[in-house]
């Protein structure tokens, strides 16, 4: 059996921390970017990621976007959640609730097993 640790894929469920964020309150890129960074580490969030998941929610409807030029800095990009985000941000609460079941099923399963296996 490989001991090598697999190679974490940037989580589906990306989309669905970003709208909870978002729906908490607007953020431009890079403020969502921290955030995320810092309330779900684990997450271990990229801003290639991040920004590509940005543009496909705008796109999709979920989420609205506006230029911020009332800073001294250059222009940035706000977001905010839409209705549709809202529904999204639903979608995904019952997605992960059932990804939950199916995991703890998965480790009730295995604990039974490993309890056969010391038997023997």
């Amino acid at each position: 059996m490989s001991t090598t640790k697999p190679v974490r894929q940037q989580s589906r469920h990306l989309p669905a921390f970003m709208l909870l964020l978002l729906a908490e309150a607007p953020l431009h890129g890079g403020a969502l970017m921290a955030t995320l960074n810092e309330r779900f580490p684990a997450l271990k969030a990229d801003s290639a990621a991040v920004y590509r998941a940005l543009q496909q929610m705008e796109k999709d409807g979920e989420l609205v976007s506006e230029w911020d030029t009332s800073g001294k800095g250059p222009a940035i990009r706000v977001y905010r959640i839409s209705e549709a985000g809202r529904k999204k941000l639903s979608f995904w609460q019952q997605d992960v609730q059932e990804r939950i079941s199916s995991l703890q099923d998965f480790l009730r399963a295995y604990d039974a097993l490993t309890k056969r296996e010391k038997k023997m």
